[in-house]
């Protein structure tokens, strides 16, 4: 009961990738051999993936965005269908479990949810010729989807290039910590 339940919260130290593997470094539920995987896969390093995971949901399995208030103050509908650690929407998702044959992949899973990111970081850098280490580029689409970067969408809006800026800051924090605890 208490491994299961250890994994239905997040890490308590979540901008610490070090601690955070040092948390989930059990012998079936592996982050950093979750991440070092993906990588291998689709050669996004993984303090990008890192760092995109713990923008999107804190590293929360459960996480959702908020639901939007009928007559202000009525919880109603959510925002987008996006769930679980890569907040990835429901038709992204499905895209993902088409194209990489993996149909029983869980929003719910870090092991799945890494590889998402993984997969769609990867296909932002080939079909939009951004570098695999380029975190602030890479967020940016993946925040805007494909088509919105290719739009610009973001350049009128200082709070998605500014979530970008943070990303790419705890990419490059948590790439700093992996080396000095020898996970890189």
């Amino acid at each position: 009961m208490l491994g299961v339940s250890a994994c239905a919260t997040p890490p308590s130290q979540i901008n610490n990738v070090c601690a955070v593997f040092d948390q989930r470094d059990g012998w079936i539920n592996n982050w950093h051999s979750a991440a070092k995987k993906a990588e291998a896969k689709h050669g996004i390093p993984v303090p990008v993936l890192m760092a995109t995971v713990r923008k999107e949901s804190g590293f929360k399995a459960n996480a959702k965005p908020p639901r939007t208030k009928l007559l202000g103050f009525i919880p109603w509908k959510r925002q987008s269908t996006a769930t679980g650690y890569s907040q990835a929407l429901n038709g992204t998702w499905a895209q993902y479990r088409s194209e990489t044959g993996n149909f029983a992949a869980r929003r719910t899973s870090f092991a799945d949810a890494v590889d998402f990111v993984g997969w769609y970081h990867a296909k932002s850098a080939s079909t939009l010729g951004i570098a695999r280490n380029d975190t602030y580029n890479l967020y940016l689409a993946y925040y805007s989807g494909w088509n919105g970067y290719k739009r610009g969408a973001y350049k009128s809006n200082a709070g998605i290039r500014s979530y970008a800026r943070d990303t790419d800051a705890m990419a490059r924090r948590y790439a700093q910590q992996m080396q000095s605890c020898g996970r890189l």
